[in-house]
């Protein structure tokens, strides 16, 4: 192979490569967002889509936010591959903040008094006494993901459509001259 590496990493190095990247997590997202950047389609199409991965990713539904973010993206016309990148948002980092968020959102929405003074306890609800606690859980993570996962995207759709107007703009300009 051409591109293959000469020494196979072990599993550990593997792991700890996927959580924190040898390169780092800057140049991992930077990566990213210049991906975004240069996709050819509208800044409208972009940032719906990149807003649409990250409503996605507040979701509890842990394996389909692809799949979410593209209906999404396909239902309101953007861009699907934008969706995929935008559910970088949520990553093994960040969804204990997200999952602690949107059940706490969802438990105040609920009005579940009891829980909100309570510190939240995702692992023992969701995996003891079967369905009845897990909806317990499950009920306000998905209330909850609703207005947090609408806020995140709102902001997404703003950063993004006016980076990528910019940049599309500055990248007309540069072929002109």
């Amino acid at each position: 192979m051409l591109f293959k590496r000469q020494n196979k990493l072990h599993l550990k190095h593997k792991i700890r490569n996927f959580f924190a990247p040898t390169k780092g997590l800057r140049r991992s997202f930077k990566y990213i967002w210049q991906r975004v950047w240069r996709i050819k389609a509208s800044p409208y199409a972009i940032a719906f889509g990149v807003a649409a991965g990250g409503f996605a990713s507040c979701t509890p539904f842990l394996g389909l936010h692809f799949v979410i973010a593209a209906l999404i993206a396909y239902i309101f016309s953007a861009n699907l591959l934008a969706s995929a990148l935008g559910t970088a948002i949520g990553n093994p980092l960040s969804f204990p903040f997200i999952w602690i968020t949107i059940k706490k959102v969802g438990d105040f929405i609920l009005g579940n008094p009891e829980v909100i003074d309570q510190t939240v306890r995702i692992p023992r609800h969701l995996f003891r006494n079967g369905w009845h606690d897990m909806w317990l859980t499950l009920k306000p993570m998905i209330i909850g993901s609703i207005p947090v996962g609408l806020l995140v995207g709102a902001i997404m759709y703003f950063i993004v459509y006016r980076a990528v107007k910019i940049y599309q703009h500055a990248r007309a300009n540069k072929f002109k001259s």
